[in-house]
């Protein structure tokens, strides 16, 4: 005889205990923290602002039904655009992460805490536009601080040790994780609320990572984390109806997360939840490249000086070896044909073939005006990697979190050129004083790209200054977004 399956309903799953706990006790003190966040905060935005200029963001931009808008909905920076918070969370999530040039976190599992911007911003949007619509206070834009600070943690120490991507699942369920519960306590969710949302957006379908690896890569990996975020202000509102939750949605034998997708693992955890992530995570100041390549393409541009002063040019050179870590490797070290801009900016060989080529790397250099030209092909295939031990500890190591990569180049003369290495990219937390000033100016142009120098202005008096742009208004802040 077969024994009764037990039906005493668990107690929530600790993990998912400890995430509410963290979204609704914690304080956030440290002031580095707090100036981080408003620097993502603009950075985040201005990459949205500059994804609007490519007409492959902007079909899905928008209204399900179009024409509707939505009274007291939230707005979608530099657009028309007011719409549910769901929706909104899509666009908005959508267009930040279209060009691959917001914030970074790397480790066991890598990802884009800012992608969590997507529903926390359209869900203080909305929330403060019906409060002053009925006469309350809305929600400032330091709430929306602390509710990126705490996606960034979630997201970022659930990464730290916990591999994702190993099984085959897309670092993108772990932005749904994490804005559902931030966007839950902005709602006023309670301890019980909190922890329903983050069961639901565990039981959830999760996305495979086949759109992000050749040969299937693809424009959904542009788009999949505003699914995310935006699928976690869903359930974030359906647990704020009262909808209940999985309490053992990840311990359930057999039928729970661990063993159906984690191969029967437990989360591991390295730290407790603090602000850890925000005060450490990479920017992608620069260039719009997959962040394992961020110090290959500085090492490049540099090359591609010393080539310029020589009298040479790419045509001179007859080799070119990379080396650098094991996940750099695994994720874009790529031969063969690039199908589209999304095949391209996850290739290292094509993002270090462009500025060798031309002392640059933009959006546009992924288009295929540009990728048309036959001399990047004929360099990529002079491009190898292979890995160095070092650069892979140092990579995983938390007092280190390198990014490092070094590039050799012999000439076809048999010139072999001194290696250039760079261990920790302009965005890195080592390099932030260097970093921020320059952060700073491609928010400046990003905002040009949209706005009158009026508005332009209007927006860096604000975004420029912790304190005012704290005590602002969520509502009155986007409005300044609206063209």
């Amino acid at each position: 005889m077969s024994a009764h399956i037990p039906n005493i309903r668990p107690e929530a799953d600790q993990v998912i205990q400890d995430i509410a706990d963290f979204v609704l006790n914690y304080q956030v003190t440290n002031s580095e923290a707090w100036n981080t966040a408003r620097n993502c905060l603009i950075d985040t935005l201005g990459c949205g602002l500059e994804a609007l200029s490519y007409p492959a963001c902007t079909k899905l931009m928008g209204p399900i039904v179009p024409g509707t808008v939505v009274p007291n909905g939230a707005k979608v920076p530099g657009t028309q655009f007011q719409l549910d918070p769901i929706q909104a969370a899509f666009n908005i999530g959508a267009m930040i992460r279209w060009l691959d040039f917001n914030d970074t976190w790397l480790a066991a599992e890598w990802g884009h805490p800012s992608d969590n911007l997507g529903g926390i911003l359209a869900t203080a949007d909305w929330i403060s536009r019906t409060n002053v619509a009925n006469g309350k206070a809305p929600l400032t834009m330091k709430q929306v601080l602390e509710g990126m600070i705490k996606a960034h943690e979630i997201q970022g120490c659930l990464a730290l040790e916990n591999s994702f991507n190993k099984v085959g699942l897309d670092h993108v369920l772990l932005v749904k994780v994490a804005s559902a519960a931030v966007c839950c306590w902005l709602m006023g969710g309670n301890r019980e609320e909190v922890i329903n949302a983050v069961s639901q957006a565990f039981v959830d379908g999760q996305a495979l990572r086949t759109y992000r690896h050749a040969p299937n890569t693809g424009s959904r990996k542009s788009w999949a984390a505003g699914d995310a975020t935006s699928r976690a202000v869903r359930l974030a509102l359906f647990s704020m109806k009262g909808e209940m939750g999985i309490p053992g949605v990840l311990s359930a034998k057999g039928w729970g997360f661990y063993d159906v997708l984690f191969k029967g693992n437990a989360f591991k955890f390295q730290r407790p939840y603090s602000s850890y992530v925000m005060e450490n995570v990479l920017f992608k100041i620069s260039f719009p490249a997959e962040f394992h390549s961020q110090t290959a393409v500085e090492c490049a541009m540099t090359l591609h000086q010393q080539l310029a002063a020589q009298g040479k040019t790419a045509a001179d050179i007859a080799s070119v070896k990379i080396r650098t870590h094991e996940a750099c490797i695994r994720i874009i070290d790529k031969k063969g044909p690039l199908n589209n801009p999304a095949d391209r900016d996850h290739c290292i060989q094509y993002m270090v073939a462009i500025p060798l080529l031309f002392g640059r790397l933009t959006a546009e250099d992924y288009e295929d005006k540009i990728a048309n030209d036959p001399r990047i092909d004929a360099l990529r295939d002079k491009i190898t990697c292979v890995e160095d031990p070092q650069f892979t500890q140092d990579y995983h190591d938390p007092e280190k979190r390198s990014i490092a990569n070094a590039l050799t180049v012999t000439l076809n003369d048999g010139t072999v050129l001194n290696e250039v290495v760079v261990e920790y990219p302009i965005g890195h937390r080592r390099r932030r004083a260097e970093g921020i000033p320059v952060l700073v100016e491609k928010f400046k142009a990003n905002l040009a790209r949209r706005f009158a120098s009026k508005q332009q202005q209007a927006i860096l008096e604000v975004s420029l200054d912790q304190a005012k742009l704290e005590a602002m208004s969520v509502n009155e802040y986007v409005d300044l977004y609206v063209i």
